[in-house]
């Protein structure tokens, strides 16, 4: 059977470009070995395009290396990081969109603000990109930033990765635990949302607590989305969503993409890459039986987690493709996780 194209819901490759800009020609381009995402591997392994998060670390947890030993070892509550202010982020957030332009700029990939946008990059070859920003700490709550952010190509946001930011809170990472764990959206995050679906930006549930979800999902006239995210049901971690969450989203027709991530997938919690697709399959299936099969797809977090051994990298996703079909997922199925359920997604959220 032929390889099908795969469109992602989230990656951090920008961050890798961040920390080392004088050698993104030989990281984009020809690919140094590191990492899970560059030029050749994603053409290797049909990577077709997705959302290239926009995110800035936390100085004092710089490369965030403190977690492994916690992730390790459930159960564990990894203390958050503190709240960035708009004068730190705003440069790193500036340089990061100026990385995905440079990628425009070699002819290899387009950053897309329309669905035929999209299918025109991969209808000629080039990386199909949707800027995204994962914690909207470049944004003042006078929402300024938001329309300059849109103007550059912003077509997607998550209002807090899991630190909090002036407009909500995220869920911290914990094990085994709800996402229950504290206040929803501030009133500068609900003026937040209505822009957001003022300029027809999707709104990104991943990181938000449940208190959070619920205001979106009270004020928010678009489908709710979570872009990398996984069912609560079999993998109890903070960061899941519970099958209440799922039904919401279902009702709004909305979308989960499937997270990679070990400590996210693993019924355990463990960051412990010895881990096979069955469990990738569990959560598929789980997320499928409540979700249906038109609101699923995949959201990877390469280079910004530690993903199962069995896949490895971009150039692994063919081996996830056959893992699909053998567990017994039809072709159309398959393409529709593979690329058709997020494209349809957009258009019923960007109108375009």
């Amino acid at each position: 059977m032929t390889n099908v194209p795969v469109f992602d819901g989230h990656n951090d490759f920008l961050l890798r470009l961040q920390k080392q800009p004088g050698n993104r020609d030989t990281i984009w381009l020809k690919g140094d070995g590191t990492g899970q995402l560059d030029l050749p591997r994603m053409q290797a392994g049909g990577f077709a395009g997705g959302f290239f998060a926009v995110w800035c670390p936390s100085p004092e947890h710089e490369g965030d290396s403190h977690y492994d030993d916690d992730w390790k070892n459930p159960p564990y509550d990894v203390p958050l990081p503190e709240a960035l202010s708009l004068e730190y982020a705003l440069p790193i957030a500036v340089a990061e969109i100026g990385h995905l332009m440079w990628m425009e700029r070699t002819g290899t990939l387009s950053i897309c603000r329309s669905v035929a946008d999209i299918r025109q990059a991969m209808a000629e070859g080039r990386i199909a990109a949707i800027l995204h920003m994962e914690g909207a700490e470049a944004i003042g709550t006078d929402l300024d930033a938001l329309h300059v952010w849109h103007a550059a190509g912003l077509r997607s946001l998550g209002p807090v990765w899991s630190r909090p930011t002036a407009f909500g809170h995220g869920v911290p990472f914990r094990f085994p635990s709800s996402p229950d764990t504290g206040d929803g959206l501030t009133a500068a995050g609900k003026d937040l949302i209505r822009e957001c679906n003022a300029l027809k930006i999707m709104v990104d549930l991943s990181h938000l607590n449940e208190k959070g979800f619920n205001d979106v999902a009270a004020i928010s006239d678009a489908p709710l989305v979570a872009t990398h995210s996984n069912a609560h049901a079999v993998s109890p971690t903070a960061r899941n969503l519970t099958d209440r969450q799922l039904r919401m989203i279902a009702e709004s027709n909305g979308m989960v993409g499937l997270n990679y991530a070990c400590s996210f997938l693993r019924p355990d919690g463990r960051q412990d890459t010895d881990t096979g697709f069955d469990v990738m399959l569990r959560h598929l299936d789980h997320l499928i039986s409540i979700l249906g099969e038109d609101r699923v797809g995949l959201g990877s977090d390469f280079d910004g987690a530690e993903i199962p051994a069995p896949l490895g990298d971009v150039a692994g996703l063919p081996r996830l493709i056959e893992a699909l079909r053998a567990h017994g997922y039809g072709e159309a199925l398959v393409e529709k996780l593979g690329y058709r359920n997020w494209l349809a997604l957009l258009e019923r959220t960007w109108g375009c």
